[in-house]
């Protein structure tokens, strides 16, 4: 079995699934589509409005897109049309994404697989199954230190903004809290600085600092700090691309006090996400192959799903 796929968008996102797919055992990578003729790659690149003559040679679509304007406005029409995996991120807007998803892809009778990467994805997994360990339990979610894929990207997207970088930062005091169970006062709002650091004109940073600081689902409630920086310093300081964050959930069990903790140290946040996104192309190809359509998220997919081992062998070796 050979998955053939294709990738849409070749951004940062869109090359580390490329480097990802390439070392896959059951994976062959038929093409890039992108708006743009000419991309810095080995791999075939192909016009984006000339994919759908390529439905018969795809069975999976890596939407490697912007969460902020490309994917609400572009994820449908592809899910009609193939079996896509995306890596959407706008945390209070993916019950909306999904139920679109599943219209669009039910229509086509195909696939869709919404919201992968680490979190949504890897996390949401993993607040789920540690909430569901406990009668009653208190569980934080931290993320960083390191740069925010999505809320850079909403960053660059400001008018007059030349350069932009966001990096999301724990407190301290609010990680111990959520170890000690006494996390029940600690939000994601009041638990992170957004650090953003910004390239743009002197006579912009009025506008564009009160644009960030009031920006919906992005930075609204949340203590940001804005630096307005030379090119030549944003060149020199924020190339890197690292992330990071946990999931801490606490409970009482028995008279005694536990603690379930997942956390993930990344020295790249795209490539991280990519390797999670590719996976779960392969459960999305085994989904339509067993006859089902329509959207799923990553709390509906069996883990053994995204192994290249058969469940035969996983089982043989973990059980």
């Amino acid at each position: 079995m050979t998955i053939r796929t294709a990738i849409v968008g070749y951004g940062n996102l869109g090359r580390g699934v490329e480097s990802s797919i390439l070392r896959q055992p059951d994976m062959e990578l038929v093409g890039i589509f992108s708006r743009r003729a000419e991309l810095d790659t080995d791999t075939p690149v192909y016009p984006v409005s000339d994919i759908n003559s390529y439905k018969d040679e795809i069975d999976v679509l890596f939407l490697c897109l912007g969460s902020a304007t490309d994917i609400p406005e572009q994820a449908t029409a592809f899910a009609a049309s193939f079996t896509t995996v995306d890596t959407y991120d706008t945390h209070s807007k993916i019950p909306a994404h999904y139920g679109a998803m599943d219209d669009a892809a039910v229509s086509g009778d195909n696939v869709a697989v919404v919201a992968t990467g680490w979190d949504p994805g890897l996390f949401s997994f993993n607040r789920t199954l540690a909430a569901s360990l406990f009668p009653q339990s208190q569980q934080n979610t931290f993320w960083g230190t390191g740069v925010s894929q999505g809320h850079s990207d909403a960053l660059r997207r400001i008018d007059g903004v030349t350069r932009a970088v966001q990096y999301t930062i724990p407190r301290e005091d609010a990680v111990n809290a959520a170890r000690d169970g006494a996390g029940g006062d600690v939000t994601g709002h009041n638990a992170h600085l957004r650090q953003c650091w910004v390239v743009a004109d002197e006579s912009e940073h009025d506008r564009i600092r009160e644009e960030i600081v009031t920006m919906p689902d992005y930075f609204a409630g949340y203590d940001v700090e804005v630096h307005f920086i030379s090119e030549e310093e944003f060149t020199r300081d924020h190339q890197g691309l690292p992330h990071g964050g946990r999931v801490i959930t606490t409970g009482e069990l028995g008279g005694t006090n536990a603690t379930v903790e997942f956390s993930l140290t990344l020295g790249s946040n795209p490539h991280f996400t990519a390797a999670v996104q590719v996976a779960y192309g392969r459960a999305a190809y085994r989904l339509k192959e067993s006859g089902l359509s329509g959207a799923f998220s990553v709390l509906e997919i069996p883990p053994y799903l995204l192994a290249p081992e058969s469940l035969d062998e996983l089982l043989a070796r973990d059980v």
